[in-house]
């Protein structure tokens, strides 16, 4: 199954969705997207392929959200791909790619909806939040 997440290696959610996909035996392509940004186009079909607002992926905590100002309501997507392309820590993380769907994973667990849900093995979160129990069943 060829998997992509745009990853920040410094953000727990981030790291806790790619461990989640390796647990389900999937190496993924990891693009550490702070490195190597996606581009307007790229944005734009995973906003589309999600059925999401652009506005949706935007990372509100920290600077430069606020500022900014970007969380003027009369913003165009013009503009927000704009400070994006200028910031690209604005895109919230960790955004994945399956062939079940796209998602941002936010919680990390929810990567489990686009991973195939046979032979999940028990997963238990950096911060000791169990994911996949004994049983291999979904916590969450």
């Amino acid at each position: 199954m060829d998997v992509v997440i745009y990853h920040n290696p410094a953000c727990g959610t981030s790291r806790n969705a790619l461990a989640l996909i390796r647990h389900a035996g999937i190496e993924p392509h990891v693009v550490e997207y702070l490195k190597t940004p996606p581009s307007r186009g790229m944005i734009l079909e995973l906003v589309e392929r999600m059925g999401v607002p652009l506005r949706s992926l935007l990372r509100e905590k920290g600077m430069p959200f606020a500022e900014l100002g970007l969380g003027d309501p009369d913003l165009t997507d013009d503009q927000l791909l704009d400070a994006v392309e200028a910031h690209p820590i604005l895109l919230n993380r960790p955004i994945v790619v399956s062939p079940l769907g796209v998602k941002l994973c936010r919680p990390s667990e929810a990567v489990l909806d686009l991973l195939p849900p046979e032979g999940l093995k028990p997963f238990t979160k950096e911060d000791g939040e169990v994911v996949i129990d004994a049983e291999g069943r979904r916590v969450r």
